[in-house]
């Protein structure tokens, strides 16, 4: 586990997955968060590449040849290599292996920083085309905050975004993939409640830009964390009606629809790079 901290806050990463284990104001010790507690969901803030949701069967095509990957990628459950340390930046790397080659057929390099700005995080993703031939990939943020903040329900709880709305989700099936149902949801000042039956078919997920700032509000009108970010698709998420958390996820890239021919190439929001290209992205979170 590496830590770095500033005035402000202290954060906590590991080489598992380049995952954020941690983060607390300084000051007050407070966590913001979630713990990774296997009864609701194990992770914390997992990278999620080179697949963002899930492909249809878990399968894509790439020259005629088929390939599988399960949910959101292998990267969340490899050992990622240290490669700078600073007082307030940590920046970890991750290369293709055999093994991900037998899944995915390209090489690259991912690098995934983290940065402390006062009282802000800034995520940092850059991907480096290392193969000889295009390559095309997602990318995407699992962040996980602990809601609410304190004691009561997490239906006390608001998100606030940087829109008027309305808000298009579309819909995710039980092999989640999405399906051709839309839900609208009207929001109310900038904002929604986080009500207990919020997540009953999954994550929101919504495309095209619809939204660029998602906050958190606690019950008392204060927001208490924003994530902001540039990714053409954001979901939000927790796992079930009472877990004391909400994930808040900037994707470049989203899962297949029922319908999509499997051909990597083709895939909706897919990033593309040719040789010798690098990608640059992430999104930062503020307290």
């Amino acid at each position: 586990m590496y830590q770095m901290a500033n005035e402000e806050l202290i954060l906590e990463v590991t080489e598992q997955g380049a995952e954020m284990k941690s983060l607390k104001d300084r000051a007050s010790g407070r966590e913001y968060l979630w713990c990774g507690d296997a009864k609701y969901w194990k992770r914390t803030a997992p990278v999620l590449f080179p697949l963002v949701g899930r492909y249809r069967d878990n399968e894509s095509i790439y020259q005629g040849k088929v390939y599988h990957l399960s949910q959101h990628g292998f990267a969340r459950d490899m050992e990622f290599s240290l490669i700078s340390q600073t007082e307030t930046e940590l920046w970890f790397a991750l290369e293709e292996t055999e093994e991900t080659l037998e899944n995915y057929p390209f090489r690259f390099r991912l690098l995934v920083g983290y940065r402390l700005e006062g009282r802000r995080v800034q995520v940092l993703w850059k991907v480096e085309n290392t193969d000889d031939k295009e390559i095309w990939f997602s990318l995407g943020g699992h962040p996980a905050f602990v809601c609410p903040p304190g004691e009561g329900k997490r239906s006390s709880c608001r998100l606030r975004f940087d829109t008027a709305g309305p808000l298009v989700s579309g819909t995710l099936t039980e092999n989640g993939v999405l399906g051709d149902r839309l839900r609208t949801y009207e929001l109310e000042d900038h904002e929604m409640t986080v009500t207990d039956d919020l997540f009953e078919e999954d994550a929101l997920v919504l495309e095209n830009s619809q939204a660029h700032e998602v906050s958190l509000v606690d019950g008392n009108g204060e927001v208490y964390v924003t994530v902001s970010f540039d990714a053409p698709v954001f979901g939000i998420w927790s796992s079930s009606p009472d877990a004391p958390f909400v994930c808040i996820e900037p994707w470049y890239g989203v899962s297949d629809r029922e319908d999509f021919s499997k051909e990597l190439t083709e895939r909706t929001w897919s990033q593309s790079l040719k040789a010798g290209e690098v990608f640059e992205g992430g999104y930062k979170i503020t307290l």
